[in-house]
């Protein structure tokens, strides 16, 4: 059974002063012209927004605007909170209500700010909000940040947004020495400022693939410390944890964030990241426990996010267990994108097969090679149909083709660049490649195999029990 944990801290913030600090959110320095009381609530809003508390700093600089209707930083602090650069979202009419409620233009908006400072803050955000496209804007406004970065060294809050900025000129990919960049940035102010919540939340993103993540391993084991009344400060530190392997952490903290209420659980982002430690601990039960516990506490008008999450959940519960005769619920994939469709039929066609039930898993097979064609379908989805035609022909007595399909799926594979998190190829396929392997009775390129599917995901189990049958048979699985 999952055991609740129960969380500690006071929030403490340091009323009418530049300097804020707080148990539960971190310690910043952010000079503004704003009064006492109107700077601690905007305080308090850049460290939620620091920690991707996005409501939560809305709310704090709303309030700061209600006791300062003309402090203008309190207005760039809610515009702030609809870019999510990492996650390639933005929300540019919302932002720009918040910003014209401040003036209805953004030179009448630069009149209130009342500072140099103040007017170069202002300015980056009418040029993230300005026109052009999305990623015209976000690289203008990266130059802002630069600018701002490079006339003030000290100024931990321009260095940690300029970090931020870059990051997002990836448009939600992982451009490795740009995140490299932002994430040395985010060190060095970590360094000055060890509990700056921005500083140890930008390294962590910037290194959360295999290859970086023990640069980040000090900013993810500091970061829960920092900003412990931050739910997804809890999350986070599981980007390192996971690219390590280090379960105990991944399940522990993403307890920590789901909350102590498990009746308030449902599918998401960290209980997907929970089950998925749990299946890598080989808790099979709690894993199984943890999928009733999310069917019971789903409505029926959920929404399409965690409707599929849910799928996503069931779909590495019954890879990853390897108990074949586990049947998902039926899904209703009403406006879902080709990914978690894939997933799916993966899966089901995975299960089929171990099953011996060729014509159902050629059904799925179907449905994933459809998907595979489809326009704009991701090079992951294309992955798993090249995956599953390879383990079928080889199922189907065509050993050599199905090696061929199988490798052809590795290299693609390959070419994609390492995201956080639990993969999206849910069965890796240098793993699926060893595990044929080893069926073949060919250990040494088995082996080869599995040592690469543990260099994309350190520490999964599946892999690591096929490296170890494949440097001695006797081991079972």
């Amino acid at each position: 059974m999952l055991r609740k944990l129960r969380l500690l801290g006071i929030l403490a913030v340091s009323a009418g002063t530049v300097q804020a600090q707080s148990e539960h959110l971190g310690s910043i320095t952010f000079p503004t012209s704003g009064s006492p009381a109107a700077q601690e609530r905007f305080i308090r809003g850049v460290l939620f927004l620091h920690s991707f508390e996005y409501e939560s700093a809305a709310q704090e600089f709303q309030a700061a605007q209600r006791l300062e209707p003309g402090f203008a930083m309190a207005y760039w602090g809610e515009a702030m909170t609809y870019n999510h650069p990492v996650w390639n979202q933005q929300d540019k009419p919302a932002a720009l209500a918040a910003l014209n409620r401040l003036a209805a233009t953004p030179e009448a908006r630069a009149t209130r700010a009342v500072t140099p400072r103040e007017r170069a803050w202002i300015h980056a955000v009418e040029v993230l909000y300005g026109p052009g496209t999305k990623p015209e804007r976000d690289t203008l406004y990266s130059g802002e940040m630069e600018r701002m970065a490079a006339s003030a060294p000290g100024d931990d809050e321009a260095q940690t947004f300029y970090a931020l900025s870059l990051m997002g000129l990836s448009q939600g990919t992982r451009v490795v020495p740009t995140y490299l960049r932002a994430g040395a940035i985010s060190l060095g102010v970590l360094q000055r400022n060890p509990d700056h919540p921005g500083a140890a939340h930008y390294a962590i993103h910037a290194f959360d693939d295999p290859t970086h993540a023990p640069m980040g391993l000090h900013a993810a084991e500091v970061y829960s410390g920092i900003a412990p009344g931050a739910a997804h400060a809890q999350h986070m530190t599981t980007h390192i944890f996971l690219a390590l392997g280090k379960w105990d952490e991944v399940v522990k903290q993403n307890i920590i964030a789901s909350g102590t209420d498990t009746t308030k659980w449902v599918p998401g982002h960290y209980a997907s990241w929970l089950e998925y430690g749990l299946l890598q601990q080989g808790r099979f039960d709690d894993a199984s426990h943890l999928l009733s516990l999310m069917a019971r506490n789903m409505s029926d008008a959920e929404p399409l996010n965690r409707r599929g999450t849910l799928v996503l959940m069931q779909d590495y519960y019954l890879v990853n267990t390897e108990q074949w005769d586990y049947a998902p619920p039926a899904v209703d994939f009403d406006g879902a994108g080709p990914m978690l469709r894939a997933v799916h039929s993966f899966s089901l066609g995975y299960a089929a097969l171990k099953r011996n039930q060729l014509d159902r898993a050629r059904s799925q097979l179907a449905t994933l090679l459809a998907l595979a064609d489809s326009a704009g379908s991701p090079a992951q989805v294309r992955a798993l149909a090249y995956e599953f035609s390879g383990l079928v022909q080889v199922s189907a007595g065509d050993t050599a083709q199905g090696l061929g399909l199988l490798r052809q799926a590795a290299g693609i594979e390959d070419t994609i660049p390492i995201e956080f998190g639990p993969p999206l190829i849910v069965k890796p396929t240098h793993e699926a490649l060893g595990e044929t392997y080893l069926t073949l009775g060919r250990p040494a390129e088995a082996q080869r195999e599995f040592e690469r599917a543990l260099e994309l995901a350190p520490g999964r189990m599946r892999s690591l029990v096929g490296l170890a049958r494949a440097k001695d048979p006797h081991v079972s699985q």
